[in-house]
């Protein structure tokens, strides 16, 4: 954007205010020359410039003055000082009140332009941020949670509500229901929105990395710490720490976690510092935490500290009425041109269960548009075989024919295969899909023969 930028050069030198803006116009900036800082400030409004060079030592408004009256009138604009070398002391002074930079005369063409040059992609990379921010902003407000407005109206109420606080949340829902969108759209609608939102997925974690992971390590405290390394909750210092599956972590590493919660305070590995940390927690469980409680797979103390305001997301099957437009919303997501749906074929995606819940329906709608694109139409025979003839046991059939084990290890092969075919043979997100850890799911598979 280097030679989009305006800038103002105010220096009562005559001599040293033409040199200066006639380097930056030959280099295609746009330029307007002040002889002091009151006629910069009265042009301030229609110029508006992003940068703006000032010499320090100016009669009537001096370089402190201008820069005090911009950062008043326009925060927006980078000002940098031009001062002599008996007054360098006073630029950085200035620098403490707000200037960018200071630059001593007497000084080259070619060290201006490189110090516009930095500034320039200083400014660069503020507009993405911005960008970014808006990007976020239309993607995680409440619109993004497709589905029937009336039918989740009580769930955009809590949401709402636990935006503006700073309060634990618990998100429990099957796999697929929108865990982590939900997510996304507090950490975005909060205070703390502009700090980092870091995200741990606690099924993936072994038990040997999984506390180096939380709360980090120093350097020697076990073979392979080469050097220090900060933790997620270090990383999410001032913002949100996201913890998914909640329910894999190891019972006694629930001790450190709760610990951390109540003192908002971490140790790494290996020391005994204390760190002080400013996280809101979101932990999201697919599994019935109360009742691991009563099993003793949880601690009863870390579920309350959890369990502060919890919000439950109902599988797909249990509200149709988000399945029409979450297919309306996917197939214009990946489709540049309209595909029509018949009645026919809608009514079998409305009807059938979801398993997988939102993520299901997704990857089936993405297949489905590129079906669809040759003739516009997704008819009845493009819907998968799976979702027209779903699998199903007549366990009437199978009373006193067959053993119960057999019956299960059929059942079993089904959904295996089935969850399989679903996610494309990917076995992380079927295994995902079937509510297992990926070893349970290989050593199933292994165990039926199934590639």
């Amino acid at each position: 954007m280097s030679n989009k930028l305006r800038i103002a050069v105010v220096d009562d030198e005559r001599i040293v205010r033409v040199t200066i803006a006639d380097d930056l116009r030959d280099a295609g900036y746009a330029v307007r020359e002040y002889a002091d800082g009151r006629a910069a400030l009265a042009d301030l409004p229609d110029f508006k410039p992003d940068i703006l060079i000032t010499d320090l030592k100016m009669p009537g408004m001096d370089g402190i003055e201008l820069l005090s009256r911009v950062k008043q009138l326009a925060p927006e604009v980078v000002v940098t000082m031009m001062t002599a070398h008996g007054t360098i002391e006073n630029a950085v002074e200035a620098m403490k009140l707000g200037a960018y930079d200071y630059i001593a005369k007497p000084f080259k063409p070619e060290e201006v332009l490189a110090m516009i040059g930095r500034i320039g992609e200083l400014l660069s990379v503020k507009d993405e941020n911005r960008r970014l921010r808006r990007e976020i902003g239309r993607d995680y407000d409440l619109s993004s949670y497709i589905g029937d407005y009336e039918a989740n109206h009580e769930l955009f109420n809590l949401v709402k509500i636990v935006a503006g606080t700073d309060s634990a949340v618990l998100i429990t829902g099957e796999t697929g229901t929108g865990k982590e969108l939900l997510t996304n759209i507090i950490h975005y609608n909060s205070q703390r929105s502009k700090r980092p939102l870091i995200k741990v997925s606690c099924a993936i974690l072994s038990r040997d990395i999984f506390e180096s992971e939380l709360f980090g390590h120093v350097k020697g405290a076990f073979t392979g710490a080469d050097s220090d390394k900060q933790g997620r909750f270090e990383l999410a210092h001032g913002g949100t720490l996201y913890l998914d599956d909640i329910d894999d972590v190891p019972l006694d590493l629930q001790v450190k976690l709760l610990r951390a919660l109540e003192q908002r305070e971490i140790e790494r590995v290996g020391s005994a510092k204390p760190i002080p940390i400013d996280i809101r927690l979101i932990a999201s469980t697919k599994k019935n935490l109360r009742q691991m409680v009563d099993e003793g797979k949880f601690r009863e103390d870390l579920f309350y500290r959890l369990n502060v305001f919890p919000i439950y997301l109902p599988p797909l099957r249990e509200r149709k009425s988000d399945i029409k437009p979450l297919i309306n919303h996917f197939m214009k997501k990946f489709s540049p041109k309209e595909i029509k749906i018949t009645p026919g074929a809608l009514s079998l995606l409305i009807n059938y269960r979801w398993p997988g819940n939102v993520r299901e329906l997704r990857n089936i709608v993405e297949r489905l548009t590129l079906l669809g694109a040759a003739d516009g139409i997704i008819d009845e025979n493009k819907i998968p075989l799976e979702i027209r003839q779903p699998p199903s046991i007549d366990a009437r059939s199978s009373v006193g024919v067959k053993p119960l084990d057999e019956t299960v290890s059929e059942l079993e092969i089904a959904s295996i295969r089935y969850a399989l075919d679903v996610c494309k043979n990917n076995k992380s997100k079927a295994a995902e899909l079937l509510g297992l850890p990926p070893s349970t799911l290989r050593t199933k598979m292994d165990k039926y023969g199934i590639e």
